[in-house]
């Protein structure tokens, strides 16, 4: 049975300008299993959300204080990461945990051909 994914939100920085959030840094810790467990891993994603004062785009956020932020008001933010996010864990706990790539082993025993 696969181990259950948690997914954490415990990164929230913000960059202020004039006295509002302009951009927000957010991320989320993935761990798939617990610390004693063979199959335990842990990923830390982030990305940075600017807001429309820096792109200038009307579909970004309108920079606000820090204050007028709720928790649901920043994870609506990067919502459209989190498919990628869950994309890329799936892939390196494939990579890492369920099918790690073999170690090659020598061969101490072979000879080198006679020339014909």
């Amino acid at each position: 049975m696969p181990a259950v994914v948690k997914k954490v939100f415990d990164h929230a920085i913000p960059y202020l300008s004039g006295g509002k959030v302009v951009e927000w840094e957010l991320g989320m810790t993935y761990t798939n299993s617990v610390t004693s467990s063979p199959l335990f891993y842990q990923s830390q994603f982030s990305t940075a959300i600017q807001s429309s004062a820096m792109t200038g785009l009307s579909s970004d956020f309108t920079p606000q204080p820090e204050t007028a932020w709720s928790k649901a008001d920043l994870e609506a933010l990067f919502v459209d990461v989190i498919p990628l996010w869950n994309m890329v864990f799936a892939s390196q706990v494939d990579s890492v945990i369920t099918n790690p790539p073999t170690n090659p082993v020598p061969d101490n025993s072979y000879v080198i051909p006679d020339e014909s």
